[in-house]
């Protein structure tokens, strides 16, 4: 729970965003890291914290309360 680093490529969701930003995250359910991972985070072992299929998207963390990148991600969710 809280503060992590999030590694992603800057596409899509993540279009002006750092590569490497600190999200907030506030519980410890994950997805491991699969085809569809787009965002990943390490606690103990490397994680999804983003995935994507198609025009479905899901995020682990909380970009509402995540800051600037957190803003900037939702900006980038409602232009697709």
């Amino acid at each position: 729970m809280g503060w992590n680093l999030v590694q992603h490529n800057q596409e899509g969701l993540f279009e002006g965003i750092s590569k490497e930003s600190y999200m907030y995250l506030v519980h410890s359910y994950y997805v491991p890291l699969i085809n569809e991972t787009i965002s990943r985070s390490k606690y103990s072992t490397l994680y999804s914290v983003a995935i994507q299929k198609n025009n479905f998207y899901g995020v682990q963390f909380h970009p509402e309360k995540s800051g600037k990148p957190g803003s900037r991600l939702l900006e980038n969710f409602l232009k697709l």
